[in-house]
């Protein structure tokens, strides 16, 4: 490996700015939010039970998740908390993420454990099968 290269760069990616690796820190921050947000609207939408009680309610947060990680990442590039972090996903052929590698992308989130495998420049299992990145849309990164 050469002194010169940088995080992204073997997949084509700039060293920093849009387009650039997001940094783990605005990804966790992105999951964090997103996870809040869904919270609300599952309370709002089905009740406190979600918080609390068991059976199908216990599952209503992971579903609002998945609903507004697919629609938005689909619609926007990315899920509302990442929209606001100022990351996105982005494809490595250029293309939009389209609605099968959204839902897909959403579904391996929900299961977790394609999340948390991690490989090269900072992509999960996740995005390893569906060609994608999660990449900065601000002009500064890290």
């Amino acid at each position: 490996m050469q002194t010169d290269e940088y995080p992204g760069s073997s997949i084509g990616l700039p060293e920093a700015g849009p387009g650039s690796l997001a940094s783990w820190l605005s990804r966790i921050a992105a999951l964090v939010l997103d996870w809040g947000v869904c919270m609300v609207v599952a309370v709002f939408l089905f009740g406190t039970g979600v918080l609390t009680g068991g059976g199908w309610r216990a599952w209503m947060v992971l579903a609002v998740f998945f609903v507004e990680s697919a629609v938005l990442g689909a619609l926007a590039g990315g899920s509302f908390g990442q929209l606001i972090a100022g990351i996105g996903i982005a494809r490595l052929d250029g293309e939009r993420l389209g609605w099968p590698r959204a839902l897909a992308r959403a579904a391996m989130i929900c299961l977790v454990l394609p999340t948390v495998v991690i490989g090269a420049e900072r992509r999960a299992l996740n995005d390893l099968v569906l060609g994608t990145v999660v990449v900065s849309r601000r002009a500064r990164s890290r």
